[in-house]
């Protein structure tokens, strides 16, 4: 698609016009081609999810998520001319059954209908938008081109002529967590603690009171994994490797103990007790 002469003059009144620049904060520059098909492939976009585009521009993020990816979703751009284009870029495209677009400040959008979030904006409004997006829910992937969320690291980055990150929103998962092992001899109490910035976790447990550590937390999205060493029989011991589910105040999901052909599978639960 190229750009059309009410875009370009926007672009130019942008890059003169104080009042227009305090109206528009992100100045229209279009997505290369090739980095908006990255952009939904790092972000996994198919035929089940609802994408939500903030600065939607020209509406080619949109329309290739419906027309390439089978997904369907809205571009949300306070320009109304970008809007009409966008629209009628849409119907060409035969997509227009599958997106829309909105006259909208992006921070008055409602965004939890969004399973993706794709953005292209300065780094200033992107951290003023931080808090919102981790609201989200557990599991919702953001993509961006160009710019990151300063502190809160990509769960993956790519470049494709322009930086692509991807972050999944985490889970809350911080605070102390109690369950019950069935291992044998006797049944165990998991005590669990963990800390935790963004998707980046840290902790420590107790199995029956005795402390071990925690290795490689892992958290992405509302799934979790860790290990921790089973040391009740010194002559014994062996691995826990837990997976599971983040359900509010609840994990489910199961363990293994050990590796190779003594391994055993068993199903775990904790609850949440504080943070």
């Amino acid at each position: 698609m190229l750009l059309g002469a009410a875009a370009l003059a926007a672009a130019q009144e942008f890059q003169v016009n104080p009042e227009f620049r305090a109206k528009f904060e992100v100045p229209f520059v279009p997505t290369p081609q090739v980095t908006v098909d990255e952009m939904l492939r790092l972000g996994d976009v198919g035929p089940r999810d609802f994408l939500i585009d903030l600065g939607s521009g020209d509406g080619r993020i949109v329309i290739t998520a419906a027309g390439k990816f089978g997904a369907r979703g809205f571009g949300v751009d306070l320009d109304e001319e970008l809007v009409a284009w966008s629209e009628e870029n849409a119907r060409l495209a035969g997509v227009e059954n599958q997106v829309r677009f909105i006259q909208q400040d992006l921070f008055e959008t409602d965004l939890s209908q969004a399973s993706v979030i794709t953005m292209y904006l300065l780094p200033g409004v992107m951290r003023r938008l931080r808090p919102r997006l981790l609201e989200l829910k557990p599991g919702t992937r953001i993509v961006s081109h160009d710019f990151d969320l300063d502190e809160w690291r990509p769960d993956r980055k790519t470049y494709i002529r322009k930086n692509v990150f991807l972050w999944i929103v985490p889970a809350d998962v911080g605070g102390r967590w109690f369950g019950r092992v069935a291992l044998a001899p006797i049944e165990r109490q998991l005590e669990l603690t963990l800390t935790q910035r963004y998707q980046e976790l840290d902790g420590h447990a107790r199995l029956n009171g005795v402390p071990t550590q925690v290795w490689e937390p892992k958290l992405a999205g509302d799934r979790i994994s860790f290990m921790v060493v089973d040391s009740a029989n010194r002559e014994d011991e062996a691995t826990l490797y837990f997976s599971g589910r983040v359900e509010g105040d609840v994990m489910l999901g199961e363990f293994m103990r050990g590796v190779g052909p003594g391994r055993s599978t068993i199903p775990w639960r904790a609850v949440r007790a504080g943070k």
